[in-house]
């Protein structure tokens, strides 16, 4: 769908500077999805894998140009719609760290560093995909998510970090409920979509 270098903008990577790779297709259909333009696969255009890898090497950003940095972040849509293993064998060739972000609704496919496992109600993750989360991102839409929450919290890996992130259109009513409930879950952690906040991609 698009591809462009920014900062990460939320979770454990935020405040990176990363180069993002938005893939077309998604079937997982959130009804608060803030890219509904990438769910259909085919109005998208087709790059070559050596075209997106290019991209990365010879970026010039808006933000001056030159090399990106070490970070490439590869979401969607969802990213596992598609066989990733040689696009992520191509960047980490290159020497850099490849991130997934996942509702984990498909299997697993590509070499990565950190896998963020981001699920959603609409299509639960695949239970092989679960343990293998270097990061746990829990979008909360309503009070009713907490406990959601805390069924995949039961899950994931004892070294997994663990997320809370207010959905953007409702964030001044949930976010105090997630502070409230991370000062009485200290397991868990805030995140922000702070390039929502500072006005980058």
């Amino acid at each position: 769908m698009e591809h462009f270098y920014t900062i990460q903008g939320e979770g454990y990577h935020q405040g990176r500077a990363a180069y993002f790779i938005r893939l077309g297709g998604c079937d997982v259909g959130c009804v608060w999805c803030d890219v509904k333009d990438s769910w259909d696969m085919e109005s998208h255009q087709k790059m070559s894998v050596s075209e997106l890898v290019n991209a990365v090497l010879d970026n010039s950003s808006p933000f001056g140009g030159g090399r990106v940095g070490a970070l490439v972040v590869i979401t969607g849509g969802e990213p596992l719609m598609h066989n990733l293993d040689e696009l992520t064998a191509a960047i980490q060739s290159k020497g850099f760290e490849t991130n997934i972000e996942t509702s984990g609704a498909h299997t697993l496919s590509g070499s990565w560093n950190w896998i963020c496992l981001s699920p959603k109600k609409f299509k639960a993750p695949l239970p092989s995909i679960v343990p293998l989360a270097n990061e746990l991102k829990i979008v909360v839409f309503n009070k009713s998510d907490f406990e959601w929450a805390e069924q995949y919290a039961a899950l994931v890996s004892p070294g997994c970090k663990l997320y809370l992130q207010p959905e953007w259109d409702k964030a001044s009513a949930v976010t105090p409920m997630i502070i409230e409930y991370i000062l009485q879950n200290p397991k868990w952690e805030l995140s922000l979509q702070i390039h929502k906040y500072i006005n980058v991609p």
